[in-house]
């Protein structure tokens, strides 16, 4: 059977699925669903994700969306190195204490904070600065989280690990949506993290090639805003 992905490079979690998939060489068909066009609330792809976002997957009849439940699939079907979802109990409850926080903190965070500074503008659509302000709160305290719960010691990843799970590449995937405020304001954000900042860095190493091919429509997106700021 093929496995289909269904993705918008300039989704966050469309970016980890695809990364993972190709670090761990898994086949697979990429599925292009542009969010700007709004392809992702067509008939025929809620067909396949009723909630009407980016990823989803089909292997054969089965299809399944929400990046998490995505990735630990994969995991599992395809056999991957133990470390990126463990088959040890203990670290994996550790590895799912991490994604289940995800979404309703450092997703939280990020999400609306860059839609409200960015990309409401670019799509037309009024921006909300108290919405811009709480969620600039909710990430920076995420971030400080992040650091203080998983980053302590000497361990390149999550949890003093060697090597990368799910959970370092979904975490690092949303922070790199940064990418897109300008440079002052990033600094702002991530420059008081230096461990944050290291440990990007060794996600992209670690993935690499493939980290940077999969982020290009983003790293072009934020070359496009920062001619914008310059011009205006």
């Amino acid at each position: 059977m093929k496995l289909k992905v269904f993705v918008d490079r300039m989704s966050q979690p469309s970016r980890a699925i695809l990364i993972f998939c190709k670090v761990n060489g898994i086949e697979f068909e990429e599925v292009s669903v542009d969010i700007a066009k709004r392809e992702h609330v067509k008939p025929e792809y809620k067909a396949i994700n009723p909630m009407g976002k980016v990823p989803a997957i089909a292997y054969g009849d089965f299809q399944l969306f929400e990046s998490h439940a995505i990735l630990i699939f994969l995991a599992g079907l395809f056999g991957v190195p133990d470390h990126w979802y463990p088959a040890d109990i203990y670290q994996r409850a550790k590895t799912q204490c991490v994604l289940d926080w995800h979404h309703s903190n450092l997703r939280s965070g990020a999400a609306p904070y860059i839609y409200n500074t960015v990309l409401a503008p670019v799509f037309g659509v009024p921006t909300n600065p108290q919405a811009a302000a709480q969620a600039d709160k909710l990430l920076a305290a995420s971030l400080s989280q992040i650091e203080s719960l998983w980053l302590k010691g000497d361990g390149t990843f999550l949890h003093g690990a060697a090597q990368p799970s799910i959970a370092d590449l979904s975490l690092v995937c949303e922070i790199m949506q940064l990418e897109l405020v300008d440079d002052k304001e990033r600094e702002r954000i991530l420059g008081p993290h230096k461990k944050i900042l290291e440990w990007i860095e060794n996600t992209k190493n670690a993935t690499k090639p493939h980290f940077d091919e999969v982020s290009g429509k983003l790293y072009q997106a934020k070359a496009i805003f920062q001619k914008q700021r310059t011009s205006g």
